[in-house]
């Protein structure tokens, strides 16, 4: 079995204003889908928060008001990103956060929360790959020397959702070969 045919999987990060989905505001959202083939299809959107993005934020993902002056609000844009998951499993790494933020966002917009199913990467980590000295993103790109294409930038929605999906494909395939009953030579 091929780790994507246990999907679809919507690979999703979000960057935000701050630490608190209640008093925080996403400015940017990025997904990966990866459907049963394995064919890709991405959703990347920065977000006008509607509020000043802070210093220690942008310092984190570099996002500035005048980046998001003329992008859409959460309102405009969530159900875009809704549809776009639909019927697949929402992935991401440390899902709290990222899904703390997206119900949060929902919520105050008036749009239906996400009632899908949800898997957390970093704890799908832990499991197949056990005493490794971190699970941030950084240390397992280096880890699992993952893909890294011209622009990537750490702590941008876009690149998180690309190394989540690799990161995703190593465990999912771990746990496969883990699941798989062995043969006595």
């Amino acid at each position: 079995m091929i780790w994507c045919e246990l999907g679809p999987f919507t690979i999703f990060d979000v960057e935000t204003t701050g630490m608190s989905p209640v008093r925080d505001r996403i400015v940017e959202l990025a997904a990966v889908r990866v459907d049963r083939d394995g064919s890709l299809s991405r959703f990347q959107s920065l977000v006008n928060p509607g509020v000043r993005i802070p210093a220690q934020a942008v310092a984190v993902h570099h996002i500035t008001d005048d980046m998001v002056a003329g992008a859409p609000s959460f309102a405009r844009m969530g159900l875009d990103f809704l549809e776009f998951a639909s019927e697949s499993t929402l992935v991401a790494h440390n899902a709290r956060f990222d899904l703390g933020f997206l119900q949060e966002s929902l919520a105050r917009t008036g749009l239906p929360l996400w009632k899908g199913k949800t898997l957390d990467s970093l704890r799908l980590l832990k499991t197949t790959f056990p005493n490794l000295p971190s699970y941030n993103l950084q240390s397992l790109r280096a880890y699992f020397q993952l893909e890294t294409e011209k622009g990537m930038n750490a702590h941008r929605a876009g690149a998180d959702v690309e190394w989540t999906r690799q990161v995703l494909e190593i465990a999912l395939s771990k746990a496969i070969r883990m699941s798989a009953p062995q043969h006595e030579g």
